[in-house]
């Protein structure tokens, strides 16, 4: 809708998990860096956790393009599943085809998928997004796929990726083998606020703006005071921001536009503590 007025290609700041978007703050070129050794290594069970908006799935979605040709993947986006159906779903994304539907015979199926890429040197990675909302007894049946292993290396490495609930659920006593199984661990905490404002010009800049738009400081402020440094929420009030810069015909984005922007989000109870 304001596109052409602002001479950009596309809108910046859609909330949609877009990896060609991916701002890699300190935190999460760390977790980043924590999942490629991770896999690269083969450590088995990696678990990545972080608050809503955090960029865990984009996070995903940018380590999925890093891959080689010789790492085959899996991406599981819906948790709410069954033992049997995660279990079709996994060898499905694997691009099998499952021949009979009981788990022993999709595990014989995995493990045979798993060796015949072992033996072309290849590694095998599967992602769960949403971890947090499986069930203790998928939970269990993930520590299970696990077990696919030869005598001296992982065959699988798996990828919990969740809220921060997810720890305290792999906290219970019926998960403590799962848990032990966890070798490597990494939050992702919210954007600081140099970072924010790098964020919001990375944005910019990938949609297509030459410097033009501007975010004035105490807009800046405002809405990394809003947001906590949480990408989901900069993206909420920096599209709603630049929709009323439309209306009113600038490029400079002004405290009064992000104070307008985060009442009409929030309703007019909104009161900013200066």
């Amino acid at each position: 809708m304001y596109q052409q007025f602002y001479n950009i290609k596309e809108k910046p700041f859609n909330v949609t998990s877009d990896p060609g978007y991916l701002f890699l703050s300190r935190k999460h070129k760390e977790a980043l860096s924590h999942l490629l050794y991770g896999i690269e290594e083969r450590k088995g069970f990696l678990e990545i956790t972080g608050d809503v908006g955090t960029g865990k799935t984009t996070l995903c979605r940018a380590l999925l393009n890093k891959l080689d040709s010789n790492t085959k993947t899996a991406f599981v986006f819906n948790p709410d599943l069954s033992q049997l159906q995660l279990l079709q779903t996994i060898v499905e994304d694997f691009g099998l085809t499952v021949e009979k539907k009981s788990k022993m015979h999709i595990f014989k199926q995995l493990n045979k998928f798993l060796l015949e890429q072992l033996s072309c040197g290849n590694n095998v990675v599967l992602i769960i997004d949403e971890a947090q909302n499986l069930k203790p007894s998928v939970l269990e049946q993930i520590r299970l796929l696990s077990n696919l292993e030869t005598e001296k290396e992982k065959l699988f490495q798996i990828i919990l990726v969740g809220q921060p609930e997810l720890h305290k659920r792999l906290e219970a006593p019926e998960l403590r083998q799962l848990k032990q199984r966890i070798t490597i661990r990494y939050r992702i905490l919210p954007l600081d606020r140099a970072e924010s404002k790098d964020y919001i010009y990375h944005r910019l800049a990938v949609a297509g703006s030459t410097g033009d738009i501007i975010f004035e400081e105490k807009a800046l402020d405002l809405i990394y005071g809003y947001s906590g440094g949480v990408p989901r929420l900069i993206n909420i009030v920096c599209d709603k921001a630049m929709l009323l810069g439309f209306v009113l015909e600038t490029r400079s984005i002004s405290f009064d536009i992000v104070i307008k922007s985060i009442k009409e989000i929030e309703g007019e109870s909104y009161e900013h503590n200066q």
